[in-house]
């Protein structure tokens, strides 16, 4: 390997003559993940001296040299199929993609090259080494820079597992490591933040709690296509690459598009995130833009799955564009629209008004799925699934008599299932139908207008004379 460099670095000087070579990872050594790659970080900081003694025009000394090479040799079994990077990160990386990995995170763990990034780079603000710093580091021909511009592209591996962070694939923009690269060599649990504008949807669901129409779930094995088998479609067979997947859930409230979304990110095993769009929108002309920006830069080669809601109120029909505003609104959506399409991760959008929805947006979605209010089957099987498995309930309960009373959506009768639970625990007694009738009352109620016992058909017999009168 020839050293080639430019600057004189004292501490480079300084430190480095007291590095030494170590023996490299061993499976059996128990050793702390640190400990192990200090040879690592030991040939960084040799590397940085040879590169400060270069720019200064004066001769490496042959002590320095073996010792190179033998921190050369120490780091080869870092880096061998069985070796610390491949078991880390279950990745085949070369030779290359190891030495970008391990100068970027080395300043973690190391302050002492974080400085002396500093001292070489002449950035003073930034203790991360640039692409054109690895450059000179590992004593690359101009050429060389090819393949690290190739490497640290968003579609090179480094970027797309998320192990490397960077604004642009400039020669000085600063290399960093994501937090969840750090997080796993220390052998901690890490948590990715909500993207800006989302919120975490931590509930669990899974296919035996949807009780939908049999078109709506098939579409929904059919959207899990889409992201299940994108590699053979586009990759092997050469079909065309666009985002998303993007979906859109219609249907009125409480029929289950939020939890049809949790059992689409639980099959992948990835987070569900919500978007406010009201967090995002502003009404001062190109915040909305960069909001959005911001989003999607976060969310980039994460695996996740986004569910904006009350999709109406971005996608409604346009009507006359009458000002400014208006342009600017029709330029919000064509940017939404943009980014969306062009995020390679699923996304789907929700709405209760679906009628609003312009069509000319609707042809931009690769599935529309209707989630309609479900009819008496459906409420039973509902009635069934959402009464807690262990409930003690009273032999009088019937969930037919139930279901056929009222025509609730399926987020309501969850509500009043777990209102009754509530209430027969309170009195410790077992779950009937007074408490049922109760606490489907109560679920009405909420619409804040006065409720009939007509509504509640079979079940009005049950209702408490005390819960009516107070109506």
């Amino acid at each position: 390997m020839n050293i080639v460099s430019q600057s004189p670095t004292d501490t480079a000087d300084a430190v480095v003559t007291h590095a030494q070579p170590h023996a490299g990872y061993s499976e059996a050594d128990g050793s702390h993940p640190l400990q192990v790659l200090t040879p690592e970080w030991e040939r960084l900081q040799l590397l940085g001296y040879c590169l400060g003694q270069s720019r200064q025009g004066k001769e490496i000394a042959e002590d320095k040299l073996q010792q190179l090479t033998q921190l050369q040799q120490a780091v080869r079994p870092l880096r061998g199929t069985h070796g610390y990077w491949h078991k880390l990160l279950g990745l085949e990386l070369s030779e290359l993609e190891i030495d970008i990995l391990a100068a970027a995170v080395a300043p973690q763990f190391e302050p002492r090259l974080g400085w002396l990034y500093q001292s070489l780079g002449g950035d003073k603000g930034e203790p991360y080494a640039s692409r054109a710093l690895i450059q000179e580091f590992l004593a690359m021909e101009a050429h060389g820079s090819e393949s690290l511009i190739r490497l640290l592209s968003e579609s090179g591996q480094l970027r797309q597992n998320r192990l490397l962070v960077m604004e642009t694939n400039e020669p000085f923009s600063p290399i960093k490591p994501e937090p969840s690269l750090v997080a796993k060599i220390l052998g901690h649990e890490y948590e990715e933040s909500c993207p800006p504008g989302t919120t975490r949807v931590r509930a669990s669901a899974g296919w035996q709690d949807l009780v939908l129409p049999g078109q709506t779930m098939t579409m929904l094995h059919e959207f899990l296509a889409w992201i299940h088998h994108q590699e053979q479609v586009v990759g092997q067979w050469g079909g065309k690459r666009i985002g998303g997947p993007v979906a859109l859930f219609a249907g009125p409230s409480g029929t289950g598009k939020t939890l049809a979304s949790s059992v689409i990110a639980s099959e992948l095993n990835w987070p569900l995130y919500r978007v406010d769009l009201g967090q995002l929108v502003s009404k001062y002309i190109g915040e909305t833009e960069k909001n959005l920006n911001k989003l999607f830069n976060a969310a980039q080669n994460r695996k996740m799955v986004l569910q904006f809601d009350e999709a109406d109120s971005l996608f409604s029909k346009r009507g006359e564009v009458k000002d400014a505003r208006d342009r600017y609104a029709n330029m919000e959506v064509s940017h939404l629209l943009t980014k969306i399409e062009n995020h390679h991760g699923p996304c789907i959008l929700t709405t209760n008004l679906r009628k609003q929805i312009d069509p000319a947006f609707a042809r931009r979605f690769q599935l529309v799925l209707e989630f309609p209010r479900p009819d008496k089957s459906a409420r039973t099987k509902l009635w069934q699934v959402m009464l807690p498995p262990r409930a003690p309930l009273a032999e009088e309960v019937d969930v037919e008599l139930i279901a056929k009373a009222c025509a609730l959506s399926g987020g309501h009768i969850r509500n009043a299932a777990l209102h009754a639970c509530y209430l027969a625990a309170a009195e410790k007694s077992q779950v009937s139908l007074a408490h049922i009738a109760t606490a489907v009352w109560r679920e009405l109620a909420k619409e804040g207008r006065e409720v009939s016992p007509r509504e509640i058909g079979a079940l009005a017999k049950y209702l408490p004379e005390a819960v009516y009168e107070q109506n």
